[in-house]
């Protein structure tokens, strides 16, 4: 009782400490989904070159994500101090995008140092939720983070979307603001419960995947999850771009485009990621995955085929529905296959292949939509997460006679 008892009291401890760096979290999620590319293209007038390795920054860190827990294994070192290091690296980033001034090399610089840091810790989040979460209520208490994250990344959104349409070109001191998020989010971390792997003696950098051969189901969702994810960033990568050139017939203000691509989607995800928790804890889990792609697949088509601002806001809030049941999913689905000791592991060849493809499929958007068009590069997209889908229908077949039979 007194191991249960110490158990409770540091989940609870753990959940504060989470909601509180969910704030920060929360702001730093509009950098991404629309004000690091917005700056880039309407502040600087960015080459495609610059704006692809803007948009390929975050799948640059989920590969190095791969190496992350190797090396904590390697140096001995607490999970929680691996992500202040990579977190303190991600505030430099930031506050060197602040000190660009006019200099567009500068801010795409510290930009992709900042981005690639924050993904880079992906697995070690992970670790964190398995070490400190118990399995009844995991995906309920990640997803109130999730209400927090989001309610911070809305707001933001609003705010900084009024306010960089005031200034101009001045967007400096909204990067100074992101490096210091970076700092709160170390903070909260350090003063969680210590989470600390098995130390080895050498590096093996790529030793995470041999749970790939040895798990025939983790091989399986693998293979669908880089389908889906592929079809669905070849659609991301395009979103603001989309609404903000001219070439599109949108060529919407910071406010609208903040609103479209940030808010609205934001508060989709407010009211259903609590919801997607509950269902998480609950529901059989390939059920679960492709009722989430649905949402991805209606929300690309009405985006980008819909032909007007009702149709763009549609897809949106669609895909913010989607987002928070694939936020759940995507952060958590190890946790159910794997034990203690190699979440982090799993977690890192999982997001090692998100890596992949996000930092593919912006160079593959933007190399090839002045030559078939946003709306073509959407229906590839939704193609590909239909079959993800239909690759599933096996193990979603065995999940109801199982149902059935209990």
């Amino acid at each position: 009782m007194m191991i249960q008892s110490e158990d409770i009291g540091q989940q609870r401890r753990t959940f504060t400490l989470e909601l509180i760096r969910s704030i920060p979290q929360g702001v730093l999620e509009t950098l991404g989904t629309t004000f690091a590319m917005y700056v880039a293209i309407r502040i600087f007038g960015a080459p495609v070159w610059m704006k692809v390795a803007i948009g390929s920054s975050a799948g640059v860190g989920l590969l190095l994500s791969l190496f992350a827990v190797q090396i904590v294994r390697r140096l001995g070192c607490s999970v929680n101090i691996a992500c202040v290091s990579v977190w303190c690296l991600s505030a430099l980033g930031f506050f060197i995008s602040a000190m660009a001034g006019g200099s567009l090399g500068y801010y795409v610089l510290g930009v992709c140092i900042a981005i690639v840091m924050m993904m880079a810790s992906t697995p070690l989040l992970s670790q964190i939720y398995r070490k400190h979460y118990s399995n009844e209520v995991r995906g309920r208490l990640f997803s109130i983070g999730g209400v927090v994250r989001g309610s911070a990344t809305a707001t933001t959104g609003v705010i900084a979307g009024a306010w960089l349409a005031r200034q101009g070109s001045d967007y400096h001191a909204l990067f100074w603001f992101y490096g210091l998020c970076c700092l709160i989010m170390s903070l909260c971390v350090w003063l969680m419960a210590k989470v600390t792997l098995q130390k080895s003696q050498n590096i093996r950098f790529f030793a995470a995947f041999r749970h790939v051969s040895e798990d025939k189901a983790f091989k399986k969702l693998l293979m669908t999850w880089m389908i889906l994810g592929f079809g669905n960033l070849l659609c991301y990568a395009l979103l603001v771009e989309f609404i903000t050139s001219p070439v599109y017939g949108f060529s919407l203000d910071a406010k609208k485009v903040a609103w479209v691509t940030t808010t609205l989607p934001t508060l989709a995800y407010l009211l259903f990621i609590i919801p997607w928790g509950m269902v998480f804890d609950k529901l059989p889990f390939y059920r679960l995955r492709v009722l989430v792609n649905v949402f991805f697949i209606c929300g690309a088509l009405s985006y980008y085929l819909g032909g007007g601002y009702l149709s763009l806001c549609i897809g949106m809030g669609l895909y913010g529905v989607g987002r928070a049941g694939g936020n759940v999913l995507w952060n958590l689905w190890v946790t159910k296959f794997s034990n203690e000791e190699n979440v982090g592991e799993y977690m890192s060849v999982h997001s090692f292949l998100t890596g992949v493809r996000s930092t593919l499929a912006p160079v593959i958007s933007f190399a090839i939509v002045g030559l078939v068009g946003a709306e073509t590069i959407a229906i590839t997209g939704g193609s590909m997460m239909i079959l993800a889908s239909l690759l599933l229908l096996p193990e979603l077949l065995e999940e109801f006679r199982e149902t059935a039979r209990s």
